[in-house]
């Protein structure tokens, strides 16, 4: 059976690089390992397609680190590079009445949406002149199916012709297999997300294929499997897994943990999305 994980250095793990999937490693705040895929076909070893993925990991982010001003700036640095130029929409995934899937949201909420400002500071006082030469962005926090009684890549295909964005920044909680990845790991990719899979409650899929836009996968894992678990420790039990209900199992801390690695992530979005401005703009924010 396989363990149920969002994070495709897990799916590699084990796996040697072959000419269509390579692996690097780098990072100072973070140690960031970077994998490419070169075509779908490749990537069906490890269930993933084309694409990069960036994987960062720490300690732990449930704690602000004394480095955090070095972990938002190299986050930052990180996502730039997966940024098209153009106006960007940033949408939280996920459910906030439900702890550990409410990261999306939180983050959602720490953004600074700019696309209305051009048109609404054009006759205001021309000290402000400086907010017209940032980047429009656009921000979607919608909830989830059971909320709303609509699929979330429903609503983002509708509102992408609206607002006409260069690319999607999707941001969402995540499932890992590992429990030393539970709140210590913040994964990004480019291949699009389906939206819950990780804990069997896949939704459609966002990605460039069904928008026709790019789509920036961001998220951390909170839950993991508890069957996952019994078979990390005891192989052997995974023969008997039908004796004992499966849930999932979050970490005792995680209401700081999506607390924490949300400013985190919104953080570092409103650097690598505004380079106009410094740290100490963007922590402003709240």
């Amino acid at each position: 059976m396989q363990n149920r994980t969002d994070l495709a250095l897990e799916q590699a793990a084990g796996l040697s690089q072959t000419g269509g999937i390579r692996m690097e490693q780098r990072g100072k705040a973070f140690h960031i390992t970077e994998i490419r895929i070169a075509n779908d076909e490749d990537g069906k070893p490890i269930g993933r397609g084309k694409g990069r993925y960036v994987t960062l990991e720490c300690e732990q982010l449930s704690h602000f680190s004394d480095a955090y001003r070095a972990q938002v700036e190299e986050l930052a640095q990180e996502l730039q590079q997966f940024l098209p130029q153009g106006d960007i929409l940033v949408a939280g995934l996920g459910n906030q009445e439900i702890t550990p899937d409410a990261l999306g949201p939180l983050v959602a909420g720490k953004i600074l949406a700019t696309r209305h400002l051009r048109s609404e500071l054009q006759d205001e006082d021309p000290e402000l002149a400086f907010l017209h030469q940032l980047r429009p962005v656009s921000v979607l926090a919608n909830g989830v199916l059971g909320q709303t009684g609509i699929e979330t890549a429903e609503l983002i295909a509708a509102l992408k012709d609206a607002v006409t964005p260069s690319a999607v920044i999707a941001v969402d909680a995540l499932a890992c297999s590992d429990l030393k990845r539970l709140g210590t790991t913040i994964q990004i990719a480019d291949a699009g997300i389906s939206p819950g899979s990780g804990v069997q409650n896949k939704r459609k899929e966002l990605s460039e294929k069904t928008l026709g836009i790019p789509v920036i996968a961001v998220g951390v894992p909170t839950v993991v499997d508890m069957h996952t678990i019994v078979r990390s420790y005891a192989p052997d039990a995974s023969m008997h897994h039908g004796m004992f209900p499966n849930m999932m199992v979050t970490p005792r801390d995680i209401d700081r943990l999506i607390r924490n690695a949300a400013k985190l992530i919104a953080d570092s979005l409103n650097l690598a999305l505004h380079p106009q401005m410094c740290f100490e703009d963007v922590e402003s924010l709240g």
